[in-house]
C-alpha cells in the first residue's frame, strides 16, 4: 500500500456516494481532532475543518497541509507532495501525503490534523480579502 493510501479494507470510490462513504470514514479517522466536510475539487476533493482546508483526497489518497513550520514532519517521515502535471510540468503544492499510521491510531491522525490546520490557519494570516466594490 502507498503512503497516505486508504487501507485496502477502506478503498472507496471518491465520487458521489463513494465519497460520502469516504468522508464518512475519513471523519472517525480524525474524531479526536473535531467535525470535518468535504467538498469536491480539481477532481479531488478537499477536506475542511472550521471552514478552512487542510487536507486533500486525489486518487484514493490523502495529503495534508504542510509549510515551513511543519514539512519536515514530512521529511522526516519520507512522505512526498502532492504533484499534478499541468501543460507538461510537474507542479508541486503545499499538501503532503498523510503517514499510513494515523488510519490505525486516532490521536496520531488528530495530531497530524491539527498540526495541518495551524498549517492552513497560518496560510491564512496576511491574506488580504479583496476590497468591496
Amino acid at each position: 500500500m502507498a503512503l497516505g493510501q486508504v487501507p485496502p479494507s477502506r478503498e472507496l470510490t471518491l465520487s458521489g456516494a463513494g465519497m460520502s462513504e469516504y468522508t464518512d470514514y475519513l471523519r472517525d479517522v480524525f474524531e479526536l481532532f473535531g467535525p470535518i466536510t468535504a467538498r469536491r475539487m480539481f477532481g479531488g476533493h478537499g477536506i475542511y475543518h472550521d471552514g478552512l482546508m487542510f487536507a486533500l483526497v486525489s486518487d484514493e489518497t490523502l495529503y495534508l497541509k504542510a509549510d515551513d513550520v511543519n514539512v519536515g514532519d514530512f521529511e522526516q517521515e519520507g512522505l512526498g507532495p502532492f504533484e499534478y502535471d499541468k501543460g507538461g510540468k510537474v507542479i508541486q503544492i503545499a499538501y503532503y501525503q498523510a503517514p499510513e499510521e494515523i488510519f490505525e491510531d486516532r490521536e496520531l491522525a488528530a495530531d497530524w490534523a491539527r498540526r495541518s490546520f495551524d498549517a492552513a490557519l497560518r496560510a491564512q494570516v496576511g491574506k488580504r480579502k479583496p476590497a468591496r466594490k
